[in-house]
């Protein structure tokens, strides 16, 4: 993710973060805030950006009364939303645990969700859905670059993106220090757009040329064992592990809560899914816990 963000104090530890859930219309936001609720959290849609700071000082001074907190700010701020990266960094400044998760989608998903629904676009003003969409892009790029972790939706039904959330937002996750995901993908099905870190192992020898292991994955022994004599594969694991385990504490340094490392191969059914597997494994012993997913694993 791109942007420079303000300088952060760091926070009380018993202080919860607060999740301000934004980005595009029809992204899936609305979704998110009934997830965060079920999680116990008090959730708050369309609070002007100008009382976020009041919200601020009434969590910190209930004493624990008021802990788990869920904003959403949209393109219906108006003119408002203009003042949310200064109110961001001023926040920031004071020491405020404050975590931004910003959801997208493809525009022919939007277009989409839209039409099935049937509900207006917020900036649609008669001169078409797309022109608004990207209009709204617009006005939420700098956000955008501000974001703590960026969540792509187009990939998830409703149900699909609920788990998702409630697996990664869960009450105990918010306390982790950075929360690592390692994911496997196909670069034929195009790049995770939440990813921070890609890793293209498309130069190890393909399984799936070989007799026997085409219709196998990268988590049967079959493949592990034919990609483990492959001196590259060997090689690649040590040596990306050695970066990875050297960048992380970087990236606790800078204040970064979510670390996504992709790492794709052509379909992201065998070397991919091997190198996500072991690479998190590598991590972990290094004392990391790791979400892994592997997001093409059952595509053909």
């Amino acid at each position: 993710m791109s942007g420079t963000k303000a300088p952060e104090r760091e926070a009380a530890p018993d202080l919860h973060p607060i999740y301000i859930l934004t980005g595009l219309s029809g992204s899936g936001k609305s979704l998110a805030a009934r997830c965060f609720e079920d999680l116990g959290y008090w959730c708050v849609d369309n609070l002007p950006v100008t009382l976020i700071p009041v919200l601020a000082d009434l969590i910190t001074r209930s004493g624990g009364r008021i802990e788990k907190v869920a904003l959403v700010v949209d393109v219906r701020e108006g003119e408002l939303l203009r003042e949310f990266p200064k109110t961001l960094a001023d926040l920031r400044r004071r020491g405020v645990p404050l975590r931004i998760l910003f959801f997208d989608s493809a525009n022919e998903v939007l277009i989409r969700r839209f039409s099935e629904t049937r509900r207006p676009h917020p900036l649609d003003e008669g001169r078409g859905l797309e022109e608004a969409i990207a209009r709204e892009r617009a006005s939420l790029a700098e956000i955008r670059d501000l974001a703590d972790r960026i969540i792509d939706s187009s990939r998830f039904n409703a149900h699909e993106l609920r788990a998702f959330l409630r697996r990664e937002f869960s009450p105990d996750e918010a306390h982790s220090p950075l929360a690592v995901s390692v994911q496997s993908f196909g670069f034929k099905y195009g790049l995770p757009p939440d990813a921070d870190i890609v890793l293209d192992v498309r130069f190890v020898p393909n399984p799936f040329f070989v007799e026997g292991l085409k219709a196998k994955t990268g988590r049967d022994p079959e493949v592990r064992k034919f990609l483990e004599e492959k001196a590259e594969y060997r090689d690649f694991i040590r040596q990306a592990g050695d970066l990875l385990t050297a960048l992380l504490p970087g990236y606790l340094r800078e204040g970064k809560s979510y670390l996504t490392i992709a790492i794709g191969c052509t379909g992201g059914k065998h070397r991919s899914v091997a190198v996500a597997e072991q690479i998190a494994a590598r991590l972990e012993d290094g004392g990391v816990a790791p979400r892994v997913t592997h997001r093409d694993i059952g595509r053909e």
